[in-house]
């Protein structure tokens, strides 16, 4: 048998096991099949972002956390071999990527995640993978309470505007207060190359339930996604300066096992596309419309529910360029337990979508 094929079929196979022993759904026998699975972590794969490259996105790269105290940043290439990694971190939970940051009149790409235990976020430049923030940035400050400071879920926000863009990062804790749950940081690098970050934003409304992870935000639309886990995706606008920090949306209530978890925005256009939630306990992801139903974008209805062979996913990235013979249409990324990621073939994922699977 074919090495590569014979490492996938493998990898859902553990993931069966893995279910199965855990008291979570098992991998259903019609689950999509990765493509490509990663070579393993030390620890815990918790979340994946992908970077296009500038030039050839067939080069493109996948960031990805392995989250445990003494863990750290992998970067992994479109084979899912590991081509560097950056260890010895606390904790690193979430991660996200922006283009251009300016760092003393250069354009600089970088990834930003959360180091939980040490309080801070983490700033690395792309797809060096060095860091430029001197340690790291403090956040959720003067907070109190076991976990309060805990940074967990990270996404980052770019404003594009006629002079230049600015770049905020939406981090999310492992316990907050409902109202000001998550903090917004304005990202800039100083005269010095030192990358900071300021306090601009606390919002978000908390259930109360469980906690705030996963978060993902569509730069397009200006808006913020987060998983209210057990509760519902919350939905809010994404720019401080618009000053309004109105719910827009609560939906997928009742389309969940348990945990509603990593969240993934594919784009087929300048305002379509789609929502794609981690249904985690059930091992597959709900999918909703981009653009909302019936002309409001504040509707949400599940098109399908879509199992899939990651195990318990935590996060979850997703792009619409071609990737080369493998990724024609792009892919969704997908943590999987097993120190894994999974890597989906975008066309076998919209196929399910077309058919309404599990609607």
């Amino acid at each position: 048998m074919n090495k590569k094929l014979n490492t996938i079929i493998a990898g859902a196979g553990l993931a069966f096991l893995a279910s199965c022993s855990s008291g979570l759904a098992p991998v259903a026998a019609d689950a999509v099949v990765p493509t490509v699975v990663t070579e393993q972590t030390e620890f815990d794969t918790d979340d994946p972002a992908i970077w296009i490259h500038p030039t050839d996105p067939t080069k493109s790269l996948i960031v990805g956390t392995d989250k445990e105290v003494g863990g750290g940043l992998y970067v992994y290439d479109l084979e899912g071999k590991i081509v560097k990694k950056v260890t010895g971190l606390e904790r690193p939970n979430n991660v996200d990527i922006a283009y251009g940051l300016d760092v003393n009149g250069k354009k600089v790409d970088i990834a930003i995640t959360t180091e939980r235990k040490a309080h801070k976020i983490r700033v690395y430049s792309l797809p060096d993978l060095t860091p430029i923030d001197n340690g790291g940035i403090s956040i959720f400050d003067g907070e109190e309470g076991e976990d309060a400071r805990d940074g967990m879920g990270i996404a980052i926000y770019t404003k594009k505007d006629s002079v230049q863009a600015k770049i905020y990062a939406i981090v999310g804790r492992k316990t907050g207060p409902s109202g000001s749950y998550l903090w917004q940081y304005e990202i800039t690098a100083g005269t010095d190359g030192i990358v900071k970050g300021e306090v601009v934003r606390k919002f978000g409304t908390y259930s109360g339930k469980k906690e705030i992870e996963a978060i993902a935000v569509d730069n397009e639309l200006g808006y913020v996604y987060y998983s209210d886990e057990t509760a519902g995706v919350r939905k809010y606008y994404a720019d401080p300066a618009l000053k309004n920090d109105n719910e827009l949306a609560f939906f997928g209530q009742y389309d969940a096992k348990s945990d509603h978890e990593g969240i993934a925005i594919y784009k087929t256009g300048d305002s379509t596309g789609y929502i794609l939630l981690s249904n985690q306990q059930n091992n597959s992801f709900v999918v909703y419309p981009r653009e909302g139903m019936n002309g409001n974008p504040n509707a949400y209805q599940k098109l399908a529910d879509i199992p899939v062979s990651a195990v318990e996913c935590d996060g979850a990235d997703a792009v619409n360029l071609n990737l080369g013979p493998k990724f024609p249409n792009g892919m969704l990324v997908a943590m999987s337990n097993g120190k894994v990621f999974h890597y989906y073939d975008w066309k076998l994922i919209q196929e399910r979508i077309d058919k309404g699977e599990g609607k």
